[in-house]
């Protein structure tokens, strides 16, 4: 019987091989390959998971107890703690149902491809996120609002005494903390996004891929209001280039507080599972964005027309 001879997927994607599967295994005890690293041989019709193929190659050694879970060497030559470890990543059995590695949430895996995330992605984060936030700011403003004609009403004028005023005032304040502690809090949470984020596929972290601490969080939004306010508006429009030509896609920002927006699989053990591509939940967020964007560009434009045609 003719041996078969493997190829496999290293970590730049390029084919490598062929091997036997005694070489593959090898490879694998060292460290060098992953049970998630990609193989092929003749007779498949795709490119597979090696982990797929554990009771096979088990057979192809006569370390195979290694695999099967009796401390394989890791890369550096380290024993590895057998499967039943809590510590453990390899599957128990070279016979038993293929299981996804184990890793720590948040665990930063550094010297993998980071995909940025741009404009677009960033853009339909923020129409969730401005719709998130602006629910709840008038959750607030609306009731203060009302107390406040209700104050003025009784009072004769409404900016004539300073309780009206300062709820008039106490509802602005509203409209900048909500957002505020918004992404303060999401930013720096578990899943390292927004709403907006998550549902796009993206996070915020740090340059080196670590989790955002509250008051980084609180002070990136800060600075985000700061650049586009204080600038009139310019910040916003520098930013919206920046994160659309620049390397690596940073805002007026981000830059600030040394923060990125990448891929939620970006700085994982699986790199490979990040997307260039918009997607179909992006596209459609974009779609409803960029529709509700122009209705209220319409909206403007009659408003300002339609009196000058009639006066």
């Amino acid at each position: 019987m003719t041996m078969s001879m493997w190829y496999y997927a290293d970590a730049d994607h390029a084919r490598q091989g062929p091997i036997d599967a005694a070489e593959l295994v090898r490879l694998r005890l060292q460290g060098r390959l992953a049970w998630d690293t990609l193989v092929w041989r003749e007779g498949m019709t795709d490119w597979q998971p090696m982990r797929d193929f554990a009771s096979e190659l088990a057979q192809a050694d006569d370390r195979a107890p290694a695999l099967a879970g009796t401390a394989p060497l890791g890369a550096a030559g380290a024993t590895v703690p057998p499967a039943g470890a809590a510590a453990a990543t390899e599957p128990a059995s070279p016979y038993s149902p293929p299981v996804a590695s184990v890793t720590s949430h948040g665990t930063v895996v550094a010297g993998g491809e980071v995909v940025h995330a741009g404009f677009w992605k960033r853009f339909a984060a923020m129409v969730i996120d401005g719709m998130v936030t602006a629910a709840a700011s008038w959750a607030i403003q609306i009731p203060l609002l009302l107390m406040a004609g209700a104050a003025g009403a009784i009072g004769g004028d409404l900016l004539g005494g300073g309780g009206p005023l300062a709820i008039v005032l106490l509802s602005y304040g509203v409209g900048f903390l909500v957002p505020l502690v918004y992404f303060a809090w999401m930013h720096s949470s578990a899943s390292q996004a927004s709403l907006g984020k998550l549902a796009v596929g993206i996070k915020v972290c740090r340059s080196s891929g670590e989790r955002l601490g509250f008051w980084r969080a609180f002070w990136r939004y800060g600075a985000y209001f700061a650049t586009v306010v204080f600038s009139f508006g310019l910040g916003g429009l520098v930013s919206a280039l920046t994160t659309g030509l620049g390397q690596r896609k940073q805002a007026l920002h981000d830059m600030i507080c040394d923060t990125l927006v990448v891929d939620k699989w970006a700085f994982t053990d699986r790199p490979d599972l990040q997307r260039r591509e918009l997607g179909a939940v992006t596209w459609v967020i974009l779609v409803i964005g960029l529709g509700l964007l122009g209705l209220l560009l319409i909206g403007i434009v009659a408003a300002v027309a339609i009196p000058a045609m009639t006066g």
